[in-house]
């Protein structure tokens, strides 16, 4: 039998899962915070306040994939690159409505289409941390004897042929 662990090997499918698991953790939190902002009347109309509306939506929409990835063991710089897909797509689409080239709905479905994939071209971006194992925060990950030496408090050591004992 073989003593020595193999590396994790890289799984499309875990990309494939977590892709779907960000997919469903932003509309989640687009559908829960919104409707938690509606029911306290401090939601904005599409039609009224479209850029202020899809901001809104962009940050509920970001908690939600952000609450996930911090709880699945991401890092802040992969979870920040994954929200970054939720506001990058109007940065050319805003212009574009304040000229009148397009109309808030076009702008709204035009935003939502990029998203897609711009959370993939993040997670293609970072492929060995989508394609292989993380474990949810929290999770007790064991300690190299180093790590634990470095942080256990030093205790002294009695001299040699002392017959000293602790208090």
């Amino acid at each position: 039998m073989n003593d020595t662990a193999s590396p994790a090997r890289p799984s499309w499918g875990r990309f494939a899962r977590h892709y779907a698991e960000m997919v469903v953790a932003m509309f989640a939190g687009m559908l829960l915070l919104g409707l938690a902002l509606d029911a306290a009347g401090l939601g904005l109309s599409h039609d009224e306040h479209p850029e202020g509306a899809y901001l809104v939506m962009a940050v509920n929409m970001s908690v939600g994939m952000a609450v996930w990835m911090r709880y699945r063991g991401h890092g802040w710089a992969s979870t920040l690159e994954m929200c970054a897909a939720m506001f990058v797509p109007v940065a050319p689409l805003f212009p574009l409505l304040w000229a009148g080239v397009i109309g808030a709905g076009t702008m709204m479905t035009a935003a939502h289409v990029a998203m897609f994939p711009l959370m993939l071209a993040a997670m293609l971006w970072r492929r060995d941390e989508y394609t292989g194992c993380h474990a949810p925060a929290g999770t007790a990950v064991p300690a190299s004897a180093e790590a634990v030496a470095v942080s256990a408090p030093a205790v002294p050591a009695a001299p040699a042929g002392s017959t000293a004992t602790a208090d």
